[in-house]
């Protein structure tokens, strides 16, 4: 594993890079580290990927301070960093708020995106004055880090991965960092409608992948099927797995995402 930073927009982007061959960019979802892909990084290397897990604005070794956490902006950093490794264009998968982050990037920076892979995709809809008075309130400090974590356990409802509660433990010790829950309230409350906006522009071939049991939409398979329709893509929906499936059902995830790349043009044939 080699850790790497970047400078972009006045603060500091941490990412692992691992592997050779074509171009896979990973960025977690809010509240999460770039270790949420664990388990699927190491299956895209061994099939002759090269992988970028990418710590979010405000978390992980990022660094805190952002004049701004929209996926607009989250999508910038995305394509900062291909730029700078000189080596897409590139496949990205993101998860949740990451998603839309995704489809900013595959529309602003269409040279730089080969692909999309779209994981519990958040891609649409602005949260209310009131739900965002109740995160404010729910997730504030003191007793945030703790409340995320309670939440953030919710989202595997079928199968938690066998490190779960180191992985819940180091979580929650990043939260508590200074800055760090502040910048997930930021994220929360900032706007998502900038991906909504540029998804009939993305050309990007792109992968839907739902939980049949995720907690964060009402119709989770609903949801996939809009999201790929509207990007003229596909979606598999992973029976069981709830926000989480690449670490909740590895096995499942990597096999549908690892079909999904050689399908790609000007993307896996230039794998060595």
């Amino acid at each position: 594993m080699n850790s790497q930073s970047l400078q972009h927009q006045g603060g500091t982007l941490v990412y692992d890079d691992t592997g050779h061959g074509p171009l896979v960019v990973c960025v977690p979802s809010m509240g999460d580290l770039r270790a949420e892909y664990r388990f699927l990084a190491p299956a895209l290397v061994a099939a002759g990927y090269r992988v970028i897990s990418l710590d979010v604005r405000g978390h992980g070794e990022t660094s805190t301070r952002w004049p701004d956490f929209s996926v607009g902006a989250i999508g910038s950093d995305v394509l900062a960093v291909i730029r700078h490794l000189q080596a897409g264009p590139a496949v990205i998968i993101g998860t949740s708020m990451a998603a839309g982050a995704a489809v900013w990037a595959a529309a602003e920076g269409p040279e730089c995106v080969a692909g999309l892979v779209l994981v519990g995709p958040f891609v649409r809809g602005e949260g209310t004055w009131l739900s965002n008075l109740m995160f404010s309130t729910l997730f504030a400090r003191p007793w945030g880090p703790a409340m995320w974590l309670r939440y953030y356990s919710t989202l595997y409802p079928t199968h938690k991965p066998t490190d779960f509660d180191q992985y819940c433990h180091a979580l929650q010790a990043n939260l508590k960092e200074p800055g760090r829950q502040e910048a997930l309230l930021k994220m929360i409350r900032a706007s998502k409608s900038a991906s909504e906006e540029r998804l009939p522009r993305v050309t990007a071939p792109t992968l839907v992948l739902m939980g049949s049991k995720d907690r964060d939409f009402k119709q989770p398979e609903a949801e996939a099927h809009w999201v790929a329709d509207q990007l003229r893509g596909t979606y598999n929906l992973i029976d069981g797995a709830g926000h989480y499936p690449h670490a909740e059902m590895p096995e499942v995830t990597s096999s549908l995402i690892l079909s999904f790349l050689p399908t790609l043009n000007n993307f896996s044939g230039s794998r060595r």
